[in-house]
């Protein structure tokens, strides 16, 4: 085994015995919508029209969303939609208080 695979196999069995949740922060974002648009993206009403982006992820943090999703018997993209939507909503809510 060459040096490189030895390590993603040691960071691999890193991730799984501590759980790669508990390496993830939380932060708050300040959001501001217009009550239209809050109120359509809360009752589910919006089209669903997908839209490709680009963000930077840890490669270890797509190997545990990956795992996570197969886990989950679902794809690795739909899962990260999904946890998208569910906190997106909860700051909604918690906004709207």
């Amino acid at each position: 085994m060459n040096e490189q695979n030895r390590k993603k196999k040691q960071w691999a069995n890193y991730y799984d015995s501590i759980g790669i949740l508990d390496e993830i922060m939380d932060e708050p974002v300040d959001l501001s919508l217009d009550d239209h648009l809050r109120r359509d993206i809360m009752s589910g009403k919006r089209k669903r029209k997908l839209k490709n982006v680009t963000i930077k992820i840890d490669p270890l943090q797509i190997i545990a969303i990956k795992k996570l999703a197969t886990m989950k018997s679902m794809p690795y993209q739909t899962l990260i939609r999904h946890w998208l939507a569910e906190e997106i909503k909860k700051e909604l809510a918690m906004l709207m208080r």
